[in-house]
This record gives structure tokens, C-alpha cells and sequence, in this order.
């Protein structure tokens, strides 16, 4: 059948899913058709031709050179969703952390050991040393309304906060999500203003990058509460700092530590954490595995980070897919080509996203690989299969 390139430990439950189906998959695995992966960093590594495809079983894919691949016609696929649970779990322990000095507590009662029959009476007297504000009433600002920044806005509503939500791009499927409750926000400014709490759930992109920065802080209530599960990068650290020495940040819980940020005060840093259990490494690999599948079998594509999503079920007897630039005239010359040689077309589907584009066509009867290296010649071609 196919074979399948690991570059990290994936959770047996996703190797399962291709193994079941009768493919090869490992980390030894040559002239791989597909790979799976998780933070294996691929900028650099020279892909194989055979390659066709990557799944990453998480969400995040900055550790994948998604415009090339997407030049050489490799589909590039996430998980969007399927930590999400998790992620909301961390965040939750984030909101309360960030409250109340419940780290700091701890390290001080251990350090009361050996104290014998004293010890209840320190405590008594230290505990308001790490007391902290109640969620309550509070105000939390959710910026970033996919999968996870839904499941935060909602949570905080059960906790009796007041939840305002921004997210331009906020799909069908995240509004149907979100409960009534959370109020729209028109500006990231509005946010801003409101909040006592800030969750950051956005992804890294040209226009995120350090969006939390010095302007961003000065607009902010004093003595905010900030929650990173987003990325590292849409955090200037420099900024940051400087907004916590001087209190207009009051606490910053980043799940992503580097030299900086841990040389500040009032910062909790975990390693990483959101999607560390083991449900949520079940079901990224079992999705990243199932839309890997899917794809080196039918041709279909479901989210993907870099080429168009398009699903279609099959007709016919051969699928011819082409994933080609989005330009005028394309879709003509494909099925003019196909027409000249009397092959019915049964069913057909294009979609294009920005400047590349994809197209399915289940055909009446089989082709050979003639008919395709005549389409892979085509100018403005960048891949074609025949299933």
C-alpha cells in the first residue's frame, strides 16, 4: 500500500489507523509517499520526490516549510481541534494560577519543613503572602475564537466571568460553538479596555507577530492578567517585561519559556504543556492519520495549512487530481485535453486558495500514465495523480 515516514514518537493509536489499511509505516521508512509527524523540525530537509504528503498530529505547523512544499505539490495537513480539550484544561489552571500565587505557596510550605508543631501557626500567619483575587465577576478577554479560544470563552462564563471574544476570522463552525454569552467585541482595542484577563489563542502569522507589545500593553487595564497558549512569537519578550516590572502587567502564564521571558518577574512558564496527555495525542494522530489516508487514497483534502480543502466522493472509474497554480484557463485546458480523447468526465470538483489551486475529476474510464505526463507538462502543473 502506502508508505509512511514517522519523525517523532506518534501515539499508537494513529499507526494503527494506516497499518490496519495495509501501510508500511515507521522511521525507517524509504522513499516515503507520506510523512507524519509532530514538532520534527523539516525546514531544510530535502523532501523526496516521491513525497506527496505531510500530517502534523497538533495544531501548530511553524516547524514545516509550508510554502515550499506547497511549490512542489506536497499537501501539507493539521489537527486543528483535536487538543483542543486539553488546551482548555492548561488554560483554565492558567486563569487561576495567574490569580493567586498558588506556585509560590507551595515552594513556601515545603520550605517550612522540619518546622514540627509550628508549622500551622506559619501558615496562618504567611497565606496572605500568595493571596490573589477571585475569577468571579472578573473580566476576561478571549482573543482568537478557533477550537480551543470557543472552549476558554465558554468555561469562563461557568466560572461567572464576563467573557468578551474577538476573532476577524472566526469560521461558521467556531460561531456555533461559542455560547450567546460571550460578547462580541468589535476591536482588539476593545478588548483591550475591558479585560482584567487576557487569553491569547491566535496563531503565529506575519500579521500576529508581536502584536503584545508595548502600544498593546498601554492600552490594557493595569495589573492585567496574561495567558499565552497561543505561540511564543506573538509575544514581543522584551516589551513584556517591562510591562510586568512596572505593574501594568500583573502576571504573565506563557506555555512557551525562553531566556527572557524566564529572566522577568511575575512570569509562570510551563514546558509546553497545552496538548501533553495522552487522549490528546490519541486523537491528533488518529485525525492526522485519517486525513493522511484519505488523501493518498481518494484525493481529498481536509485541513490543510497550505493547498485548498476539497472532498469529493468517488464516481467513475479513475480519479485524475491536479494540483496546479490558480490561473485563468486551467480548468479548460485539463478537460479539453480529456475531451479530445472521448473519456467521459463522471463528476468534477476545483477550489482554489490564494494562488495555487485543486482539481478532481472522476473519469468514465481508466487512464495511463501517458495521459497524465501530458497534464504534468502542462505550463502552471505543479502535481498530478492518477487513482
Amino acid at each position: 500500500m502506502f508508505k509512511i515516514k514517522t519523525m517523532n514518537n506518534i501515539s499508537p493509536s494513529g499507526i494503527e489507523v494506516l497499518t490496519k489499511k495495509g501501510c508500511t509505516v515507521g522511521p525507517d521508512t524509504e522513499g516515503p509517499e507520506a510523512m507524519l509527524i509532530r514538532s520534527a523540525e523539516l525546514h531544510g530537509l530535502a523532501f523526496n520526490p516521491e513525497l506527496l504528503a505531510i500530517a502534523r498530529a497538533g495544531a501548530g505547523y511553524n516547524n514545516i516549510p509550508i510554502e515550499e512544499c506547497a511549490e512542489k505539490g506536497i499537501v501539507v495537513f493539521n489537527s486543528p481541534g483535536a487538543n483542543a480539550e486539553a488546551v482548555k484544561e492548561l488554560e483554565l489552571c492558567s486563569l487561576v494560577m495567574a490569580s493567586r500565587d498558588v506556585l509560590g505557596s507551595i515552594g513556601w510550605v515545603r520550605s517550612i519543613a522540619g518546622r514540627g508543631g509550628e508549622i500551622p501557626e506559619l501558615v496562618e500567619k504567611g497565606k496572605n503572602n500568595f493571596a490573589g483575587p477571585e475569577l468571579l465577576g472578573k473580566t476576561l478577554g478571549v482573543i482568537g475564537l478557533g477550537a480551543v479560544g470557543a472552549l476558554v470563552a465558554n468555561i469562563a462564563l461557568e466560572l461567572g466571568m464576563v467573557v468578551y471574544g474577538y476573532d476577524p476570522f472566526m469560521s461558521v463552525d467556531a460561531a456555533w460553538k461559542l455560547s450567546r454569552e460571550v460578547i462580541h467585541a468589535e476591536s482588539v482595542d476593545e478588548i483591550y479596555e475591558q479585560a482584567d484577563y487576557i487569553s491569547i489563542n491566535v496563531p503565529h502569522t506575519e500579521k500576529t507577530h508581536h502584536m503584545f507589545n508595548a502600544q498593546a500593553f498601554a492600552k490594557m487595564k493595569k495589573g492585567v492578567r496574561i495567558v499565552n497558549e497561543s505561540r511564543a512569537e506573538v509575544v514581543d519578550d522584551e516589551d513584556m517585561t517591562q510591562a510586568l516590572i512596572s505593574g501594568q502587567v500583573a502576571r504573565y502564564v506563557t506555555d512557551f519559556p525562553n531566556e527572557t521571558i524566564l529572566k522577568a518577574p511575575n512570569v509562570i512558564a510551563m514546558p509546553h504543556l497545552g496538548a501533553c496527555t495522552p487522549e490528546s495525542e490519541d486523537r491528533c494522530a488518529v485525525m492526522a492519520a485519517n486525513q493522511l489516508y484519505d488523501y493518498l487514497a481518494n484525493g481529498n483534502i481536509k485541513n490543510s495549512v497550505n493547498l485548498p480543502s476539497v472532498s469529493l466522493s468517488r464516481m467513475g472509474v479513475c480519479r485524475l487530481c491536479v494540483l496546479h497554480r490558480n490561473v485563468p484557463r486551467m480548468i479548460t485546458r485539463i478537460l479539453d485535453f480529456i475531451s479530445e480523447r472521448n473519456i467521459n468526465v463522471e463528476h468534477m470538483i476545483n477550489k482554489p486558495r490564494g494562488e495555487y489551486a485543486y482539481t478532481i475529476v472522476d473519469l468514465g474510464e481508466k487512464i495511463g500514465e501517458d495521459v497524465a505526463d501530458s497534464i504534468r507538462a502542462m505550463s502552471d502543473v505543479l502535481r498530478v495523480r492518477v487513482i
